[in-house]
């Protein structure tokens, strides 16, 4: 495939959505075999599209229960589509090559630098390198600190291997979870809620953002881009956790029920996981319908540029938001952090949200159209929707009872979240694809959208 992206066939997010759904129907033969199921019947060919899918884009919906539906075989193979769907399956291919010691091509870096949203002036084998260095040290710190916890439940090979799914799964924000209630049993245990958040916050950030704190360690020295990261994705948590907590502290089947400390930790883990992860510590069906409302909003945001999660991400919205201020108060010019924004990062803003608004509209309506038969109310299919399109993986219960032709929906919704509607777009358009440099002046910086 990759002769015909050199030969200047395909554009760059052409070449990616053909290696995703490579990767995803690779993923759907795998586990349509009996051996993937616990019961050696096959699950079904649109079951396993779905089940792939959701792992390729680190979704975490499912229509099967990975811990009891799918055999140690099946299992194994989710976390290797999670593990390479969420890192990107270009960086895997470069970092093999970094290691046979070939070199990448012009055209390949560029292909690189659309799959992994790198800066302009970040180095893209430094960044290659750092992604895989940073995935081992985490992955397997969180495996050996989750290993010691769980040993106190379980024997020593069976919580080594739940803290090694759950790490990955955490780590790529792809929610997948091998108990039936997610996390709930550990609603208050301080080191699962730790580590679980530590990992799926961090990634939630993207790569670009981790390498900036790595090498400058000071706030005046990130890059405009982390800035607008790090600060939205810090409002988000922390409103959301205060909003949680009010408004579930007075709902008895949430938090209410719970001791004080369990509700603090309670309404800071679905406060951080609602934007990228899709675990929850608390049955998210039992919530009250303004935390629900705040969860959608939060779900349709998502993650941030060059991170392992959906949505418009955090940066897109930090823009729309300081635009809209700017224009209240009649500035010419868009500033934040003492640096401009340019008006094609502005517009490149809002047409994400606008395909992105699009997107979740149509798919709510075709899932009205395809679940009346189960009475299922416009805010479930609303969450729904929504939660396959930020890839976050949280659901109300509808997912286990969608039709053929909702799941079906459900699958090509999770994947356009994945890949973004802009990237679709430029594949999709005639001419013109993904830039990887914007034009900017000295007091001009860029910043990742989408």
């Amino acid at each position: 495939m990759y002769k015909y992206y050199r030969n200047k066939t395909l554009k760059p997010s052409q070449f990616i959505i053909i290696g995703f759904l490579i990767l995803i129907f690779i993923g759907t033969i795998l586990l349509a075999l009996p051996i993937s199921s616990s019961t050696g019947k096959s699950i079904g060919m649109i079951n396993a599209l779905f089940t792939s899918t959701s792992a390729v884009c680190v979704t975490g919906l499912v229509v099967v229960n990975t811990g009891s539906g799918f055999s140690l075989v099946g299992q194994l193979i989710i976390m290797l589509l999670i593990q390479i769907g969420g890192l990107g399956f270009m960086t895997f291919g470069a970092f093999i090559a970094l290691l046979l010691g070939e070199k990448i091509g012009e055209r390949k870096r560029k292909l690189l630098r659309v799959s992994t949203k790198a800066l302009p002036s970040q180095s893209l084998k430094k960044l290659t390198v750092s992604i895989f260095i940073l995935t081992i040290l985490l992955e397997g710190l969180a495996t050996i600190i989750l290993t010691i916890r769980w040993n106190n439940d379980m024997e020593f090979w069976n919580a080594f291997y739940h803290a090694f799914f759950h790490s990955i799964s955490a780590y790529n924000n792809a929610g997948f979870v091998l108990w039936s209630d997610s996390l709930s049993k550990y609603v208050g245990d301080p080191v699962v809620n730790i580590i679980i958040s530590t990992l799926f916050i961090m990634t939630g950030l993207g790569f670009t953002v981790l390498l900036d704190i790595y090498n400058n360690r000071k706030w005046t020295a990130l890059t405009l881009h982390s800035k607008l990261v790090i600060s939205m994705s810090s409002i988000l948590i922390i409103v959301g956790f205060i909003v949680i907590l009010a408004i579930e502290s007075v709902n008895v089947l949430t938090l209410e029920a719970l001791p004080t400390v369990d509700r603090l930790w309670a309404a800071f883990f679905q406060s951080a996981t609602t934007r990228t992860a899709g675990f929850n510590t608390i049955n998210i069906g039992d919530m009250m319908i303004p935390s629900l409302l705040l969860i959608i909003l939060f779900m349709f945001i998502g993650a941030s540029t060059g991170g392992t999660g959906g949505g418009i991400k955090t940066n897109t919205f930090f823009i729309l938001i300081i635009f809209l201020w700017s224009r209240i108060r009649r500035r010419k010019s868009i500033e934040v952090f003492e640096r401009k924004v340019s008006i094609k990062i502005i517009n490149r803003a809002i047409t994400v949200i606008v395909l992105s608004l699009g997107v979740i509209v149509a798919v709510t309506l075709l899932l009205t159209l395809t679940e009346h038969s189960n009475n299922t109310s416009f805010f479930v299919i609303l969450f729904e929707a929504t939660s396959a399109f930020g890839t976050v993986g949280l659901s109300m219960g509808l997912t286990p009872d969608l039709s053929a032709w909702g799941k079906i929906i459900i699958t090509i919704t999770m994947f356009i979240g994945r890949l973004g509607p802009l990237t679709l777009a430029y594949a999709l358009s005639q001419k013109g694809g993904l830039k990887t440099k914007e034009d900017k002046s000295n007091e001009e910086e860029m910043v990742l959208i989408g």
